[in-house]
């Protein structure tokens, strides 16, 4: 039988909650809650491999795979379904990862963390030379239906924001499973001493083969729905400030708890937009030192301030 523990309950109750509230919210707020999440989706794949000890600095590589999947899949293959073109896109990202993954699990530490930047800026630099897929100006994806209902305008989007918040909110309830099972806590032992791992037996390089494939899968849902809620796909989406943005989002949130990257995702969202009303030419610089003190006040994000309150309480 399908239980769900208590994180489970949290995690369905806010989903239903942010479905309701759709039709409450401004359309601006719901648009930026949508592409937030589909960013926490990308960070969530950064997560799972910062829980190993690894860091990825070109995450964006499969956001832009799953992004151009569903825009080339409307223009080249006149795909309009909109879960065809997501399962492309996951379909794509997952078997460039197969490929890619059997060299990157080689590596550790830094070399890890600059041979994924380097893959992500060699696509980037592949999509800017293509004139067919509109260089450094990318191009806009067609209109989409959703099982053969095409809903337009506004409605479109509030579907898009829907369908983000469910899928969100169920890839969620599988991370948690998986970091609760005794695989997911074979992670961290990784992550500690790899060798004593491999003392009991298993593979910790087919184990993070296999985390590699389920985040560029998640990021691709990412990228796939950011598509679908903006319009357009450009190369920015596999750019190294696109990928910087999502370890950001991850050192923001924390790693212990599968909430964290959805809601320093949204904080992110929310802090960047009145960062760019209230001081468009200074916002990065609000946002330094919204990481400064994140990084000296709060090492382990902003999750740890629920953590030492749950502690406090017990």
């Amino acid at each position: 039988m399908f239980k769900l523990d208590k994180t489970e309950i949290w995690l369905v109750v806010s989903a239903l909650v942010l479905v309701a509230s759709a039709f409450l919210l401004p359309s601006w707020l719901t648009f930026i809650l949508t592409l937030a999440l589909a960013k926490g989706l990308v960070v969530q794949g950064v997560v799972i491999q910062m829980r190993a000890g690894l860091v990825s600095f070109g995450q964006g590589l499969f956001f832009c795979i799953g992004g151009y999947s569903v825009g080339m899949g409307g223009a080249f293959l006149g795909i309009h379904d909109a879960f065809v073109l997501i399962g492309l896109g996951v379909a794509a990202s997952v078997g460039v990862a197969a490929i890619l993954g059997l060299l990157m699990t080689r590596y550790r530490d830094i070399f890890f963390a600059m041979l994924s930047l380097a893959l992500s800026m060699i696509l980037y630099g592949l999509i800017v030379k293509n004139q067919a897929l509109g260089s450094t100006d990318g191009f806009n994806v067609h209109d989409v239906s959703f099982l053969g209902w095409m809903p337009a305008g506004e409605d479109q989007k509030l579907v898009i924001f829907v369908l983000t918040v469910l899928v969100a909110g169920g890839i969620a309830i599988a991370l948690n499973r998986y970091m609760k099972s005794g695989l997911g806590g074979v992670n961290e032992a990784i992550k500690e001493n790899e060798i004593r791992v491999e003392f009991l037996g298993l593979s910790p390089r087919w184990i993070l083969y296999a985390n590699y494939l389920f985040a560029a899968g998640i990021s691709a849902v990412g990228g796939a729905f950011t598509a679908l809620a903006t319009g357009h796909v450009d190369p920015e989406m596999a750019f190294w400030t696109t990928s910087g943005e999502f370890v950001f989002i991850a050192l923001l949130g924390g790693t212990s708890h599968v909430a964290a990257p959805f809601i320093a995702a949204v904080l992110f969202a929310l802090v960047r937009t009145y960062a760019l009303e209230l001081a468009p030419h200074s916002w990065q610089m609000i946002l330094g030192f919204v990481l400064l003190a994140i990084i000296v006040f709060l090492p382990k994000g902003l999750w740890s301030l629920v953590a030492e309150k749950r502690r406090a309480a017990a």
